[in-house]
């Protein structure tokens, strides 16, 4: 979806947002937050008008205390920036989505982004120490703390976190760092079938050792990226796994046999082993290949990136292929298996009509089979505009009802991303 803004403000300080919010409120004028537009969802688009606050010019790292595993920065400053600067005192930001290089850590907050390491670091809100917020009365808030541990009031850090600045805008934030492993290694693990691949997630999830990436990239993803990858990609495949694994090294080789062991089912093809950087690296430029390529084949495509207990992928993936063949809708499917984020793509064609009809009919059953495997309808691209309408399938209308009442608390006039997150 395209829309123009009535005006786009450049702010460089916490000030400026105060008083931008504060004429906006009086005029009643809605205020779009946007960072590097990297998102999905169209959270950013400005479809009711009005003013796109940009954080180009809020690129600042102000503090980093590596005593105390902490880096505060400005919202505009990219997450690849914070990684080089956390990296030259040993440390990173757990967060690392593909768009790592150009997103920024306000969108990261805004949506709650995650990646491949939140399988054993958790999301975004697993690695917020505080916030500096602007409501939508103009007032200053300050959430969290700088400690490890807090339960002094309600929890606002992790509310605002992931509210895709529906209820504030964020203008400073203080993220918890972690030491470099180490040592890492990375195994790529073809399987014969989907199935096989699925079950053997769910195996690698259910051993004591927990992989610091757990990636599912299914056969049409395979074929897709061929072309774009310099690492050896298996022929005939059903699935792949991508398993990344990190550590001391004395423990490493231990830890190492009890993935292998987990993933050797009966469909498993081959066990290949990072031998170098090189091709670790080869590896990982080939999962970060996927959603260009997808977007290069096909532009109009709808991504869907639902999550289900771990368990449940075998059936997830089961239940897709089936509709794939039901529908005779192209679906590629790759993600976060390690905690069940599965990035689900339908091919389509938006000129053709009587496809497009096929297609929303088809993501409606997905949805269907995703609620009822006691998943959710997205693990880390956020509602915004084109999900908004299918909300109320997983959340009932008391639970609504509550977040439309904090949502009038924060921001009285919505004018904070009005019409997103929540159905018409």
């Amino acid at each position: 979806m395209h829309a123009l803004p009535e005006a786009v403000v450049f702010a460089r300080n916490h000030q400026q947002i105060v008083a931008l919010v504060n004429l906006c409120r009086h005029y009643h004028v809605p205020i779009i937050s946007r960072g590097a537009g990297t998102g999905t969802t169209g959270a950013t688009v400005p479809d009711s008008g009005g003013i796109i606050l940009s954080f180009e010019r809020m690129r600042q790292i102000l503090t980093i205390d590596p005593a105390n595993r902490q880096i505060s920065a400005q919202p505009g400053v990219t997450n690849q920036a914070i990684q080089h600067a956390a990296a030259k005192h040993h440390f990173f930001w757990a967060p690392d989505p593909t768009s790592s290089a150009i997103c920024t850590i306000g969108g990261n907050l805004a949506y709650n982004s995650a990646g491949p390491r939140a399988v054993k670091y958790g999301t975004t809100r697993d690695n917020v120490l505080q916030l500096t917020v602007v409501t939508g009365k103009g007032d200053t808030l300050h959430t969290g703390v700088k400690t490890t541990k807090g339960v002094v009031g309600y929890d606002l850090l992790r509310l605002l976190i992931g509210s895709e600045g529906t209820l504030g805008i964020i203008t400073e934030a203080t993220l918890k760092l972690i030491p470099i492993a180490e040592h890492k290694t990375t195994l790529q693990i073809s399987y014969d079938s989907i199935q096989s691949a699925a079950q053997a997630v769910s195996d690698i999830m259910a051993q004591p050792v927990i992989p610091c990436a757990l990636e599912f990239i299914d056969k049409h993803a395979i074929n897709m990226i061929r072309d774009f990858s310099t690492a050896s990609l298996p022929d005939n495949a059903g699935a792949m796994l991508m398993v990344e694994l990190d550590g001391n090294k004395s423990t490493l080789d231990e830890a190492l046999q009890s993935i292998i062991k987990a993933a050797r089912n009966s469909g498993c093809i081959d066990v290949i082993q990072a031998q170098s950087e090189q091709e670790r690296k080869a590896l990982w430029d080939t999962r970060k290949a996927l959603s260009p390529a997808l977007r290069k084949i096909a532009p109009k495509k709808i991504n869907e990136d639902v999550v289900v207990p771990v368990a449940n992928i075998p059936q997830l993936l089961d239940g897709l292929d089936q509709l794939s063949s039901q529908y005779k809708i192209p679906i590629v499917n790759f993600g976060h298996a390690g905690n069940g984020n599965i990035h689900v793509n339908l091919l389509t064609d938006p000129d053709d009509v009587t496809l497009q009809k096929k297609v929303h009919e088809c993501l409606d059953k997905v949805f269907e089979l995703v609620l009822k495997l006691d998943g959710t309808l997205s693990g880390e691209h956020g509602i915004g505009l084109v999900k908004k309408q299918y909300i109320s399938k997983e959340l009932d209308s008391t639970s609504l009802s509550y977040m439309k009442g904090i949502k009038q608390l924060f921001d009285p006039d919505n004018i904070l991303n009005p019409g997103k997150s929540f159905p018409d």
